[in-house]
């Protein structure tokens, strides 16, 4: 028995989260992002529990590790993904590598990157809440059994960084897994779970405010499967390279507060999306939190064409 399961926002939603730190954790959509700090290692942590008054409401965690990386004197970026994600009665795992190959232009960083990975999905079915006449007459649509399955999936993308802006390109699950969910290995009927392809365009920058300790860091996304689109904007006002604050917006969706603080080798931030859709007379609204910290690595090698990332600026 094999049946198309029913994906929010055309899959968009169950497939990629909406996370609303995407100026900063640019690896989590982007595979090209990975080694864009020289001679360092930086590992990311970022956490969402959106709709937080929704019973079943989406959570997602996530962690990304990356570094630069030499090979035949060529200029690579290396790094590992791993997503964690619970929407309704199903749960996401997703875990990938990152390869980046790296080509200095000028001033500029121009990388092209991809990502080989698992998407892995469980349906659990046993805590499926059922009527009393769906009981008399079972739907075969509610499997009322757990399942899952595992697919391949990849991410591919394009990325550019100035010394004052950068922008990326990528293409999430360009195979468009379909993963097929069943009891077990042996068992013969499945449900199918059909992943859409994703495309993203991400760009941002940071301007400083001449004789001021401020600066402002302005960023964008926009996001479609090529049947639904999203957008959102965010820009921080940072002083003194260690305090910020700042907002954004989501298409329909959301309004955001952001709040951090840049340690010696850490960024630490606090998002708060209230929505302005119908959904508001039902949550608060939803909450995330971003972990960065970068490791500087034993490098003597002295690197001539340093640079910074306007992520962490």
């Amino acid at each position: 028995m094999t049946m198309g399961l029913v994906v929010a926002f055309a899959a968009m939603a169950q497939a990629d989260a909406a996370m609303s730190h995407f100026w900063t954790g640019q690896g989590y959509y982007n595979p090209a992002a990975a080694g864009n700090l020289d001679a360092t290692i930086n590992l990311q942590l970022g956490s969402r529990m959106q709709w937080v008054d929704f019973r079943r409401a989406p959570m997602t965690f996530y962690i990304t590790a990356d570094m630069p990386y030499k090979l035949l004197e060529q200029r690579l970026g290396v790094g590992v993904k791993a997503e964690f994600e619970r929407i309704g009665l199903y749960t996401n795992t997703r875990i990938g590598a990152q390869i980046a190959y790296k080509r200095k232009i000028g001033k500029c960083m121009l990388s092209v990157g991809v990502q080989p990975g698992v998407f892995s999905q469980t349906f659990r079915g046993k805590e499926a809440i059922t009527t009393k006449e769906q009981e008399e007459v079972p739907d075969e649509a509610i499997k009322k059994e757990d399942v899952s399955g595992t697919a391949f999936d990849a991410n591919v993308g394009v990325y550019f960084t100035h010394p004052r802006f950068w922008a990326g390109f990528s293409v999430t699950h360009v195979t468009s897994p379909s993963i097929e969910l069943k009891v077990s290995r042996e068992s013969i009927d499945y449900y199918e779970f059909n992943v859409s392809r994703s495309y993203y365009f991400m760009g941002g920058g940071n301007i400083p405010i001449n004789n001021t300790l401020f600066d402002i860091q302005p960023a964008a996304m926009f996001a479609t499967d090529l049947k639904a689109w999203t957008a959102q904007i965010a820009a921080r006002l940072r002083y003194n390279r260690m305090f910020s604050i700042g907002a954004g917006y989501r298409y329909k969706d959301a309004v955001t507060a952001f709040i951090g603080v840049n340690l010696k080798d850490a960024y630490i931030g606090y998002a708060y999306d209230y929505p302005v859709s119908a959904i508001s007379k039902a949550t608060f609204g939803s909450h995330e939190v971003f972990i960065n910290y970068t490791v500087k690595l034993n490098n003597r090698e002295k690197n001539k064409n340093k640079q910074k990332s306007v992520r962490l600026m």
